[in-house]
């Protein structure tokens, strides 16, 4: 299975860090967030990855380069402009090919064990639910046994982890489009399995949210005396 790594946008809540680097390159005890991504994929047994970039993709090209240094190799899908998650994965698609994929958010934090992944063959898509996070407290949909729904009792948030089967954009023209509309009709169609996760995870959305996963991460990383 390939992966793909969401890296194209802008940043814009994370400015002022964002003005000089792409959000994927800031760093959590000293390591690019993009790294943590890579390394756990080459780790997983994914030997492919796809990156999508936009504001700054040239330093995520000269950092990561073709991927060799982490175990993998590394292709990249450039957008000339915003094209939104489903329009970044329908842009990638010529290198990520026919099968289902691996996505991973290039701006979350997360220990998911994501080699379970591997071997998922969705209808449409597998998604990686968690806990509502405070900036997210209605949530994005339910579970209903293995499916995701509509509607339930319990909202739970999209973790930015998801295997993807190109079926899920047939016919769908490219350009700048979300991704909740399409995994909406592909829920209709119970066409849509997920499961929920309760272990570490962090949406680094704003420079507090970087600050404080640093200052975890930085001191756990600190051998006891």
């Amino acid at each position: 299975m390939k992966a793909m790594i969401l890296a194209a946008g802008l940043g814009k809540r994370m400015r002022p860090l964002t003005t000089v680097r792409p959000k994927p390159l800031l760093k959590v005890n000293n390591k690019p967030l993009i790294d943590y991504h890579l390394e756990r994929l080459a780790l997983a047994g994914i030997s492919e990855v796809v990156v999508n970039h936009y504001w700054l993709g040239e330093q995520i090209e000269d950092h990561i380069g073709d991927g060799s240094a982490y175990g993998l190799r590394v292709s990249y899908s450039r957008e000339t402009e915003l094209l939104d998650t489903a329009g970044g994965m329908i842009n990638a698609l010529p290198l990520l090919g026919d099968e289902p994929f691996l996505l991973v958010n290039g701006d979350v934090w997360c220990d998911f064990p994501v080699e379970t992944l591997l071997a998922r063959r969705p209808e449409a898509a597998h998604l990686v639910m968690v806990d509502n996070p405070e900036h997210n407290e209605k949530g994005d949909f339910f579970l209903d046994g293995e499916h995701l729904a509509l509607a339930g009792t319990r909202p739970l948030t999209y973790a930015g982890i998801a295997v993807i089967n190109p079926e899920l954009f047939a016919e769908s023209a490219p350009g700048c489009q979300p991704l909740k509309p399409f995994l909406v009709k592909a829920i209709e169609r119970r066409g849509v399995t997920a499961e929920h996760f309760s272990g570490d995870w962090v949406d680094v959305g704003t420079p507090e949210r970087l600050q404080e996963l640093d200052n975890r991460v930085s001191q756990s990383a600190v051998p006891a005396t």
